[in-house]
């Protein structure tokens, strides 16, 4: 992966990990009830188990890879198209409301930790976007660990960073989310959909 195409994959994870989900929730929920401390073990919960994903994304993808280049391009364009749909589900997507707080009994950090994890690999949408998005930043000329690697690791420090900034915030952002969540879906969306062109054109 080149420094420029790095780049755009660095500014679509962000938009990415921005975009209100399941984990990002989860983490606003968290911070408001247990706290910047506790609420670390639910990110790394979630972040391994995007990890997961990524790692079953890519290897698959790698097996079409050394099958034949034309699948590769195939799965491009599909994905592509992917992700206009996504973006055009995004940009009507309501505002996010108020999130409702899980007060479980349970504050043990090995709980929150499954939490976390549970929510990242059991949402299927999840694996369908991986599965639309990382092929249009892999290639069949670099070994496909050292692109895992890269990959990876930029996301879950960006994913990271997103999750306990927003649970550090919680109390400030969860109003601002059910008053501008719309607008910023919009924004979201649009990335997505000019992303999926680009990726049809190219």
């Amino acid at each position: 992966m080149t420094f420029d195409v790095w780049l755009v994959y660095l500014f679509s994870v962000v938009c990415l990990s921005l975009a209100p989900g399941p984990n990002g929730m989860l983490a606003l929920s968290h911070g408001v009830v247990y706290g910047k401390r506790k609420v670390l073990a639910t990110i790394s919960g979630g972040v391994v188990g995007f990890i997961l994903v990524i790692a079953m994304t890519m290897f698959g993808v790698g097996a079409v890879m050394l099958a034949t280049s034309e699948a590769l391009t195939i799965l491009k364009w599909l994905g592509g198209a992917y992700l206009i749909y996504l973006g055009y589900k995004l940009w009507n997507s309501p505002s996010p409301s108020e999130v409702d707080i899980d007060k479980t009994t349970s504050t043990r950090k090995r709980g929150l930790f499954i939490q976390g994890f549970v929510a990242a690999v059991s949402n299927p949408k999840v694996l369908l976007f991986f599965g639309a998005f990382l092929p249009q930043f892999m290639n069949s000329t670099t070994p496909l660990v050292h692109q895992f690697v890269v990959i990876a690791a930029t996301f879950a420090v960006v994913e990271f960073a997103v999750e306990y900034l927003i649970a550090r915030l919680a109390n400030k952002l969860r109003p601002w989310l059910a008053q501008h969540g719309k607008r910023f879906n919009k924004g979201c969306g649009s990335v997505f959909a000019v992303l999926g062109a680009s990726f049809i054109a190219s």
